[in-house]
Protein backbone atom coordinates (compact mmCIF):
# COMPACT_ATOMS: atom_id res chain seq x y z
CA UNK A 1 0.00 0.00 0.00
CA UNK A 2 1.55 3.63 -1.05
CA UNK A 3 1.35 5.95 1.45
CA UNK A 4 2.09 9.88 0.80
CA UNK A 5 4.79 11.33 1.99
CA UNK A 6 2.47 14.13 2.79
CA UNK A 7 0.49 12.13 5.20
CA UNK A 8 3.29 10.89 6.36
CA UNK A 9 4.49 14.49 7.57
CA UNK A 10 0.76 15.75 8.90
CA UNK A 11 0.80 12.23 10.99
CA UNK A 12 4.02 13.13 12.82
CA UNK A 13 3.45 16.54 12.89
CA UNK A 14 -0.15 15.55 14.68
CA UNK A 15 2.21 13.04 16.91
CA UNK A 16 4.80 15.52 18.06
CA UNK A 17 1.92 18.29 18.78
CA UNK A 18 0.01 15.85 20.82
CA UNK A 19 3.45 14.87 22.56
CA UNK A 20 4.29 18.27 22.91
CA UNK A 21 1.16 18.95 24.56
CA UNK A 22 1.13 16.50 27.34
CA UNK A 23 4.96 17.83 28.02
CA UNK A 24 3.29 20.76 28.87
CA UNK A 25 0.62 20.02 30.94
CA UNK A 26 2.88 18.35 32.51
CA UNK A 27 5.19 20.58 33.31
CA UNK A 28 1.99 23.18 34.12
CA UNK A 29 1.33 20.87 36.82
CA UNK A 30 4.53 20.47 38.31
CA UNK A 31 4.82 24.47 38.71
CA UNK A 32 1.31 25.34 39.56
CA UNK A 33 2.39 22.46 42.56
CA UNK A 34 5.48 24.09 43.40
CA UNK A 35 4.54 27.39 43.66
CA UNK A 36 2.44 27.11 46.79
CA UNK A 37 2.07 29.95 48.70
CA UNK A 38 4.40 29.94 52.09
CA UNK A 39 4.39 32.03 55.18
CA UNK A 40 7.10 34.39 55.70
CA UNK A 41 9.12 32.32 58.92
CA UNK A 42 11.57 35.09 59.87
CA UNK A 43 9.50 38.40 61.12
CA UNK A 44 9.40 41.51 63.03
CA UNK A 45 6.04 42.53 65.03
CA UNK A 46 6.24 46.51 65.80
CA UNK A 47 3.24 47.35 68.68
CA UNK A 48 2.87 50.91 69.30
CA UNK A 49 1.94 52.74 72.49
CA UNK A 50 -1.17 54.77 71.04
CA UNK A 51 -0.66 57.56 73.81
CA UNK A 52 3.23 58.01 73.44
CA UNK A 53 2.41 57.98 69.23
CA UNK A 54 -0.64 61.08 69.60
CA UNK A 55 1.82 63.52 71.72
CA UNK A 56 3.58 63.99 68.35
CA UNK A 57 0.62 63.42 65.50
CA UNK A 58 -2.04 64.70 67.56
CA UNK A 59 -3.45 65.98 64.30
CA UNK A 60 -3.80 62.90 63.18
CA UNK A 61 -8.02 61.91 63.22
CA UNK A 62 -6.83 58.55 65.76
CA UNK A 63 -5.22 60.90 68.15
CA UNK A 64 -8.38 63.40 68.05
CA UNK A 65 -10.24 60.40 69.34
CA UNK A 66 -7.83 58.72 71.69
CA UNK A 67 -6.68 62.14 73.25
CA UNK A 68 -10.53 63.24 73.29
CA UNK A 69 -10.94 60.27 75.75
CA UNK A 70 -13.05 58.24 72.77
CA UNK A 71 -10.42 55.52 72.13
CA UNK A 72 -9.95 53.24 76.16
CA UNK A 73 -8.80 50.47 74.24
CA UNK A 74 -6.01 52.31 72.73
CA UNK A 75 -5.16 53.91 75.94
CA UNK A 76 -4.28 50.85 77.58
CA UNK A 77 -3.21 48.24 75.14
CA UNK A 78 -0.83 48.29 72.45
CA UNK A 79 -1.74 48.80 68.79
CA UNK A 80 -0.78 47.04 65.78
CA UNK A 81 1.64 49.02 63.40
CA UNK A 82 2.99 46.38 61.48
CA UNK A 83 4.04 42.65 61.16
CA UNK A 84 7.09 43.23 58.48
CA UNK A 85 8.39 40.05 56.95
CA UNK A 86 12.53 40.09 57.07
CA UNK A 87 15.37 40.79 56.40
CA UNK A 88 14.74 44.79 56.20
CA UNK A 89 14.30 45.57 52.80
CA UNK A 90 12.06 42.80 51.82
CA UNK A 91 9.36 44.97 50.53
CA UNK A 92 6.42 45.65 48.19
CA UNK A 93 6.55 42.41 46.96
CA UNK A 94 4.89 43.08 43.07
CA UNK A 95 3.50 46.48 44.11
CA UNK A 96 2.30 48.09 40.65
CA UNK A 97 4.46 51.35 40.19
CA UNK A 98 1.58 53.98 40.33
CA UNK A 99 0.92 51.86 43.69
CA UNK A 100 4.69 52.15 45.03
CA UNK A 101 4.81 56.10 43.78
CA UNK A 102 1.88 57.25 46.16
CA UNK A 103 2.92 55.02 48.92
CA UNK A 104 6.43 56.83 49.00
CA UNK A 105 5.27 60.00 49.09
CA UNK A 106 3.01 59.19 52.02
CA UNK A 107 -0.55 59.49 49.92
CA UNK A 108 -2.05 56.45 52.04
CA UNK A 109 -5.37 57.51 51.10
CA UNK A 110 -4.74 57.09 47.09
CA UNK A 111 -3.73 53.45 48.21
CA UNK A 112 -5.93 50.43 47.20
CA UNK A 113 -7.93 49.06 50.38
CA UNK A 114 -6.66 45.78 51.06
CA UNK A 115 -8.92 43.14 49.97
CA UNK A 116 -10.29 41.75 53.69
CA UNK A 117 -13.38 40.24 55.08
CA UNK A 118 -15.87 42.53 57.08
CA UNK A 119 -14.61 40.47 60.77
CA UNK A 120 -11.02 41.56 60.02
CA UNK A 121 -11.51 44.73 59.06
CA UNK A 122 -13.94 45.37 61.91
CA UNK A 123 -10.92 43.81 64.67
CA UNK A 124 -8.65 46.13 62.13
CA UNK A 125 -10.80 49.11 63.53
CA UNK A 126 -10.09 48.28 67.36
CA UNK A 127 -6.55 47.05 67.49
CA UNK A 128 -5.09 48.93 64.94
CA UNK A 129 -6.39 52.80 65.44
CA UNK A 130 -4.32 54.09 62.61
CA UNK A 131 -6.41 52.67 60.37
CA UNK A 132 -8.70 56.16 60.40
CA UNK A 133 -5.04 57.52 58.83
CA UNK A 134 -5.01 54.74 56.30
CA UNK A 135 -2.07 52.93 58.23
CA UNK A 136 -3.61 49.74 57.38
CA UNK A 137 -2.62 50.28 53.29
CA UNK A 138 0.23 51.26 53.53
CA UNK A 139 1.18 48.19 56.07
CA UNK A 140 -0.29 46.00 53.28
CA UNK A 141 1.47 47.45 50.38
CA UNK A 142 4.83 47.58 52.19
CA UNK A 143 5.28 44.71 53.95
CA UNK A 144 1.88 42.55 53.46
CA UNK A 145 2.43 42.02 50.07
CA UNK A 146 5.61 39.99 51.02
CA UNK A 147 4.16 37.66 54.01
CA UNK A 148 3.10 35.18 52.06
CA UNK A 149 4.07 34.76 48.09
CA UNK A 150 4.49 31.53 45.89
CA UNK A 151 8.37 29.93 47.16
CA UNK A 152 9.30 30.27 43.07
CA UNK A 153 7.64 33.55 42.72
CA UNK A 154 9.79 35.93 44.73
CA UNK A 155 9.40 40.02 44.83
CA UNK A 156 8.35 40.42 41.45
CA UNK A 157 5.17 37.93 41.82
CA UNK A 158 1.63 39.03 43.41
CA UNK A 159 0.21 37.22 46.68
CA UNK A 160 -2.61 34.91 46.86
CA UNK A 161 -6.00 36.40 46.78
CA UNK A 162 -6.65 35.66 50.49
CA UNK A 163 -3.35 36.75 51.46
CA UNK A 164 -4.31 40.17 52.83
CA UNK A 165 -6.70 38.22 55.75
CA UNK A 166 -3.87 35.60 56.24
CA UNK A 167 -1.40 38.39 56.96
CA UNK A 168 -4.11 40.66 58.73
CA UNK A 169 -5.53 37.43 60.95
CA UNK A 170 -2.28 36.63 61.69
CA UNK A 171 -0.71 40.50 62.84
CA UNK A 172 -3.93 40.65 64.73
CA UNK A 173 -3.73 37.41 66.54
CA UNK A 174 -0.06 38.15 67.90
CA UNK A 175 -1.20 41.31 69.14
CA UNK A 176 -4.06 39.87 70.90
CA UNK A 177 -1.38 37.09 72.42
CA UNK A 178 0.55 39.99 73.96
CA UNK A 179 -2.16 42.16 74.90
CA UNK A 180 -3.30 39.58 76.90
CA UNK A 181 -0.42 38.55 78.71
CA UNK A 182 1.70 39.76 82.06
CA UNK A 183 3.18 42.42 79.16
CA UNK A 184 0.51 44.78 78.79
CA UNK A 185 -1.13 43.95 82.59
CA UNK A 186 2.46 45.90 83.41
CA UNK A 187 2.19 48.51 81.24
CA UNK A 188 -1.61 49.56 82.01
CA UNK A 189 -0.66 49.37 85.81
CA UNK A 190 2.82 51.61 85.31
CA UNK A 191 0.56 54.50 83.29
CA UNK A 192 2.02 57.60 83.86
CA UNK A 193 5.49 56.33 85.63
CA UNK A 194 8.60 55.79 84.22
CA UNK A 195 9.86 52.04 83.58
CA UNK A 196 12.92 50.15 82.68
CA UNK A 197 12.83 48.17 79.93
CA UNK A 198 14.40 45.51 81.73
CA UNK A 199 11.46 44.92 83.59
CA UNK A 200 9.55 44.87 80.38
CA UNK A 201 11.39 42.10 79.19
CA UNK A 202 11.40 40.02 82.43
CA UNK A 203 7.01 40.18 82.02
CA UNK A 204 8.08 38.76 78.12
CA UNK A 205 9.89 36.26 79.95
CA UNK A 206 7.46 34.88 82.22
CA UNK A 207 4.48 35.27 79.41
CA UNK A 208 6.55 33.33 76.90
CA UNK A 209 9.37 31.60 78.56
CA UNK A 210 12.99 32.39 79.81
CA UNK A 211 14.77 34.76 77.64
CA UNK A 212 11.62 35.92 75.49
CA UNK A 213 12.65 39.03 76.45
CA UNK A 214 16.06 39.50 74.86
CA UNK A 215 14.08 39.13 71.61
CA UNK A 216 12.03 42.34 72.06
CA UNK A 217 13.11 46.35 71.50
CA UNK A 218 12.31 49.36 72.88
CA UNK A 219 11.68 52.59 70.81
CA UNK A 220 11.34 55.86 72.38
CA UNK A 221 10.38 59.13 71.51
CA UNK A 222 11.37 62.89 73.46
CA UNK A 223 8.30 64.96 74.62
CA UNK A 224 10.03 67.72 75.91
CA UNK A 225 12.04 66.87 79.44
CA UNK A 226 10.42 63.50 78.77
CA UNK A 227 11.22 60.60 77.41
CA UNK A 228 8.27 57.84 76.33
CA UNK A 229 8.14 54.36 75.02
CA UNK A 230 6.65 54.53 71.37
CA UNK A 231 6.90 50.95 70.46
CA UNK A 232 8.02 47.76 70.97
CA UNK A 233 9.30 45.59 68.85
CA UNK A 234 9.12 41.55 68.95
CA UNK A 235 11.13 39.27 67.03
CA UNK A 236 9.35 36.19 65.22
CA UNK A 237 11.01 33.45 63.74
CA UNK A 238 8.48 30.28 62.21
CA UNK A 239 5.35 30.51 60.70
CA UNK A 240 2.58 31.57 62.38
CA UNK A 241 0.02 29.13 63.02
CA UNK A 242 -3.17 28.43 65.61
CA UNK A 243 -1.45 25.61 66.88
CA UNK A 244 2.45 27.22 67.49
CA UNK A 245 2.74 28.90 70.80
CA UNK A 246 3.61 32.42 70.29
CA UNK A 247 6.44 31.88 73.04
CA UNK A 248 8.34 29.26 70.30
CA UNK A 249 7.87 31.87 67.21
CA UNK A 250 9.81 34.49 69.70
CA UNK A 251 12.38 32.41 71.32
CA UNK A 252 13.32 30.93 68.07
CA UNK A 253 14.32 34.70 66.90
CA UNK A 254 17.30 36.05 67.37
CA UNK A 255 18.15 38.33 70.32
CA UNK A 256 18.47 41.87 70.06
CA UNK A 257 19.89 44.90 71.75
CA UNK A 258 17.42 46.32 73.70
CA UNK A 259 17.78 49.82 72.08
CA UNK A 260 15.76 52.58 74.64
CA UNK A 261 16.31 51.58 78.12
CA UNK A 262 13.55 53.79 79.62
CA UNK A 263 10.79 55.23 79.39
CA UNK A 264 7.45 56.67 80.67
CA UNK A 265 4.57 54.71 79.36
CA UNK A 266 2.30 57.84 78.71
CA UNK A 267 -1.47 58.69 79.35
CA UNK A 268 -3.54 59.57 76.64
CA UNK A 269 -4.40 62.72 76.32
CA UNK A 270 -1.91 65.38 75.71
CA UNK A 271 0.72 66.23 78.34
Amino acid sequence: MFTSPINVSVNAVRVAVTAMSAFIAVAVTVVGASAQAQKSENNLLALTWQPAFCEYRAGKPECVRLNAGQLPVAARRLSLHGLWPQPRGNDYCGVPQKVLYHDKKGRWSSLPEPPVDEHTRGRLAVVMPGVESHLHRHEWVKHGTCYQVPDQGGAETAAPSDAADVYFDDALSLTDAINNSPVVDFLAGHIGKSVDAWDIRARFDEAFGDDAGARVAFVCKADGLRTLFREIRIGLRGAVAPDRPVGDLIRAADPVPIGCRRGIVDPAGLQ
